[in-house]
């Protein structure tokens, strides 16, 4: 999985803990070793998470190691972004995009 810094990983075990029961609306970024896309949008969630921590935590899960959870969701494609709030999925995005544009679509679930 490509690392974005300062973003934690979280997994299969891990996600009810660390997404379903946040306190703040939480950006999950499905990702895979092999996803190119996934590179560039790296360092655009670093950004965000150093940014708009106070405002929305960000983690990324491998897909390839956790499959239950992107079944769960339907996830199909790499990388699918999906915030959840209060436990539940509010908004999905699929694919990279620039910093300005992912701030711009996050608006609305801060």
């Amino acid at each position: 999985m490509i690392k974005a810094a300062g973003v934690d990983e979280v997994t299969d075990a891990t996600f009810t803990d660390e997404v379903l029961k946040a306190d703040l609306p939480v950006l999950v970024e499905f990702t895979a070793d092999w996803c190119g896309p996934c590179r560039q949008l790296a360092p655009v969630l670093s950004a965000i998470n150093a940014e708009e921590g106070d405002r929305i935590k960000v983690v990324q899960l491998d897909v390839d190691t956790n499959p239950e959870t992107m079944a769960a969701y339907g996830v199909l494609a790499m990388p699918t972004l999906m915030v959840f709030r209060n436990g539940e999925p509010v908004k999905s995005m699929v694919g990279a995009r620039a910093k300005r544009r992912l701030l711009r679509e996050l608006e609305d679930v801060m």
